[in-house]
């Protein structure tokens, strides 16, 4: 063997020829004492899974048929392909009847409800003619005259509080692949908005002009255009700088680009009502958010229902919850506290004015977006709390916990691997790892809008009870 060199050929290949790199696991102690003697250390992040999960781990990790169901499920998530096909109001799309309103994260109840929810409430009752004033809503609400539950239970999702009202416009989308349709409302803008919990005069000015103008303007183009391929879009945008939750910068650009031309051939749209509308959509650089999370509802929907699997098809907080549903669990809930997110604060706001993590936004990190692909989006990190290398860390982690790598999803800097997806409750509660989520932070108080943006993690009781449900029927 010619040209083989002693290090190669050894049988401790070049170990005691190199220098050491020494990979640690655990508690801090044995990796601070090697570093202090200028040895390489590799920390791991892993820890033991937490007591009492060892029974319903060994249950499920055994049970006959997992690896394909779980195999099936993030095949049809990633096989999905979402279509932007209509624009309408949600008393058409869904159904929504005077008094009905829909909500971010998993099911609450008004007394639960933190003070962002309670404000876009508050302001769905005023927009809808239900209310005249804050309080009369207020306490309209506290005695039941309106009704309000998951938007996920009707295939929709809805960012930050997530409230729908009949009269609020919704983008409609179609998988073309299997078939599912989702919906999600349109994005008002930053600042002081519905979203956030505000509902002052000029939101409600602003949704007015919303469903007066920007949806009927929406829907003409979206209908002349066909067909909209938002997948298309969202590989694209990956590859520009976007991780489609906190950046969308590209990803409006690339949509306004498409329907821009349809916007202003349509006939039954006025040229200065289509000029508002353009001037609106440059204006918001997360435009399109909504656009990829009802996508990335159609491709988790797409997944749902699949007898064995452990993988997550929904994660969605309400500002006191968060919750989860996986494949294999049906529509059931798992929620824990929603956490407050760790980032930055707009002015002179801070942690103390934080309200805990809300919002149906995360549908994009089941599907393989936002925190996933913070890698993808170096300029996002400075904004919510960090540097580059956080982000390529914080995407590394989560290929720990996915079942695939998504295909038409790449990361650039990662050689265009593609990015993590599929959540599994079992290597979530095996590694410790939990998913990252980047954010944006309402205001704790009703009434005041966004304070911040950062990132959060869920509970880790979710992935336990989950996990324990997933035993209970293998």
């Amino acid at each position: 063997m010619s040209g083989t060199s002693g290090a190669e050929r050894h049988p401790l290949g070049g170990l005691l020829t190199r220098e050491p790199v020494v990979v640690t696991a655990g508690v801090d102690v044995l990796a601070d004492a090697l570093a202090d003697q200028a040895v390489r250390v590799e920390p791991v992040d892993w820890r033991p899974p937490p007591p009492g999960t060892d029974a319903a781990l060994a249950a499920v990790l055994g049970a006959p048929g997992r690896a394909e169901a779980n195999a099936r499920a993030v095949g049809r998530m990633v096989t999905a392909r979402p279509h932007l096909v209509d624009v309408r109001p949600a008393r058409e799309a869904l159904g929504l009847e005077p008094g009905a309103f829909l909500h971010a994260g998993p099911p609450l109840e008004w007394e639960r409800a933190s003070g962002p929810m309670r404000g876009a409430l508050i302001g769905a009752m005023l927009l809808e003619g239900l209310a005249e004033t804050p309080l009369g809503a207020e306490r309209a609400l506290a005695r039941g005259a309106a009704t309000f539950e998951p938007c996920h239970h009707h295939g929709a999702v809805g960012p930050m509080a997530g409230v729908v009202s009949p009269s609020m416009w919704m983008l409609v989308v179609e998988d073309a692949e299997h078939g599912g349709r989702s919906y999600c409302s349109l994005n008002e803008g930053l600042g002081k908005v519905l979203r956030y919990g505000a509902y002052g005069p000029e939101v409600i000015e602003r949704l007015t002009w919303m469903g007066e103008v920007l949806g009927p303007a929406l829907r003409a183009a979206v209908r002349r255009h066909g067909p909209l391929d938002l997948l298309s879009v969202i590989a694209q945008a990956l590859q520009m700088g976007d991780e489609l939750h906190n950046r969308n910068r590209a990803a409006t650009s690339l949509l306004l680009r498409e329907l821009a031309p349809d916007l202003a051939a349509a006939p039954e749209v006025h040229r200065d009502r289509a000029a508002e509308a353009l001037r609106f959509a440059a204006g918001n650089d997360h435009f399109f958010l909504n656009a990829g999370m009802a996508a990335a509802k159609a491709a988790a929907d797409a997944a749902r229902g699949v007898p064995g699997s452990s993988m997550v098809v929904a994660m969605a907080r309400n500002g006191t919850d968060f919750g989860i549903q996986v494949s294999g669990t049906g529509d059931r809930w798992f929620t824990g506290p929603a956490n407050v997110p760790h980032g930055l604060y707009l002015g002179d706001h801070g942690p103390d004015d934080a309200n805990p993590d809300i919002g149906d936004s995360a549908i994009t990190e089941t599907a393989g977006m936002g925190g996933f692909a913070l890698a993808a989006a170096p300029a996002i990190v400075r904004f919510v709390g960090g540097e580059v290398p956080d982000a390529v860390a914080a995407t590394r982690r989560m290929y720990e916990i996915t079942l695939a790598e998504h295909p038409a999803l790449q990361i650039p800097l990662l050689s265009f691997r593609g990015t993590p997806v599929g959540v599994d409750v079992t290597r979530v509660v095996r590694t410790g790892i939990l998913p990252v989520i980047d954010t944006g932070i309402a205001g704790r108080e009703a009434g005041t809008g966004q304070v911040g943006a950062g990132l959060v993690e869920p509970p880790a009781n979710v992935f336990e009870d989950a996990l324990r449900a997933l035993a209970e029927t293998a």
